[in-house]
């Protein structure tokens, strides 16, 4: 049984990871090391109150990448005030996030394209460069989409092989750019998904500023605002000083919490938004999460909070994995890649039985899972099982 753990924002805010990484899982979840009271939150989160133990009906849910905080109180407020209106279309509400996307990434507003979630952005971008002689250029172990969409429209495929502990190649891909006579989109996740990692802005900078002839770079950032590594860096500076060999990718599924809601967009240089743009549905998104996104990003004390819960979540996963001796992947992400300690088909049901789902199977690595990272008391809850696993012999 869980030990009843209450965990706000002032104190995930000051507690240092160092701190944290000293303590056992055991002293973690005995220690009251977050026992603030909820008067001092202004607003509720209350899957961080007492631990619920799972069962299975409402399991742990680790294998989408989800972020189990939740939206913002005002974004969820937002959302709710938006639904008298869901009848009409966002027709004034979208201008105005537009507008607000395009003063957070310094560029002008027709350098953005709001979109259904970032899947829409990568669909309509590979759709608006296709031509009969393209291929698409990915790292063997990458976010799936790109691949499933060139497939799609009869795109070539070229997939370079990872670096040791599936490091992305840069060199690699541009080898196969240089060597390839046609056409060629580059999609490049970063972090990386499936596992966690992020290659520095000095790896790849020189290669987009050289603007080799006839490529285009789609650069997914979906989980950038989680990243604690100072040698990374968006691509957008890029694009507001006038690069248009770049798409950047961006979405509010991962930091902001509104999967659900399926608000993405693009950024890039104006002639490439005109073109993306006949590829999307209209600009028809959800009203409530248009209003949601909008909330959301005047949030920023939410924000900060959602990204310490998540490196309080990151640590005393990284800590179990360690005392286990499993090796895994220094993550940047709100989800770890780690070596699987027995058959990843027998670990991802042993896990279920206890009331945890974790990450499918991502082709070529088979023998490494993903797990994402839930709130702070569900990964003590993860801890715990995995230890009482490992003390039993069955991982």
């Amino acid at each position: 049984m869980v030990a009843s753990l209450n965990i706000n924002r002032r104190k995930l805010l000051t507690m240092s990871s160092a701190a944290i990484a000293g303590l056992t899982v055991n002293q973690l979840l005995s220690k009251a090391y977050a026992q603030e009271t909820q008067k001092t939150v202004s607003y509720s989160l209350p899957i961080l109150d007492n631990v619920v133990t799972p069962n299975l009906n409402n399991p742990v849910r680790l294998n989408f990448n989800e972020n189990a905080l939740g939206m913002s109180g005002s974004a969820k407020q937002a959302a709710i005030d938006a639904i008298p209106k869901a009848n009409r279309y966002a027709k004034a509400e979208m201008p105005l996030l537009n507008k607000r996307l395009a003063k957070h990434h310094n560029v002008s507003d027709d350098h953005i394209l709001l979109t259904a979630g970032s899947s829409e952005g990568i669909r309509s971008a590979i759709a608006a460069y296709v031509k009969p002689d393209t291929q698409l250029v990915i790292p063997e172990l990458t976010y799936s989409d790109g691949e499933h969409f060139a497939k799609i429209f009869k795109l070539k495929v070229t997939k370079v092989p990872c670096l040791p502990d599936w490091q992305i190649d840069i060199k690699g891909l541009q080898k196969a750019v240089e060597d390839y006579q046609g056409s060629s989109i580059v999609y490049l996740v970063n972090p990386n998904n499936p596992t966690s990692t992020v290659f520095a802005n000095s790896e790849i900078e020189s290669w987009l500023t050289s603007k080799p002839k006839n490529t285009v770079f789609i650069v997914d950032e979906a989980y950038a605002e989680f990243v604690n590594d100072p040698a990374f860096k968006s691509v957008d500076y890029l694009i507001s000083k006038g690069f248009d060999n770049i798409v950047l990718l961006k979405t509010f599924s991962k930091i902001h919490a509104m999967a659900g809601l399926r608000v993405g967009y693009v950024v890039s240089s104006a002639d490439n938004i005109r073109q993306i743009a006949q590829y999307v549905a209209g600009e028809k998104l959800n009203y409530c999460g248009v209003c949601a996104a909008l909330a959301s990003m005047d949030d920023i004390q939410f924000l900060t909070y959602s990204k310490k819960a998540v490196d309080v979540s990151r640590t005393i996963m990284e800590k179990t994995l360690s005392d286990l001796g499993l090796h895994y992947l220094k993550s940047e992400t709100n989800f770890l890649f780690h070596k699987s300690p027995i058959d990843l088909k027998k670990y991802r049901e042993l896990m279920k039985q206890n009331f945890i789902l974790i990450g499918r199977d991502f082709e070529p690595a088979t023998n490494w899972c993903r797990i994402s990272l839930g709130t702070p008391s569900e990964m003590l809850y993860v801890a715990n099982v995995m230890r009482n696993l490992k003390s039993q012999s069955l991982i």
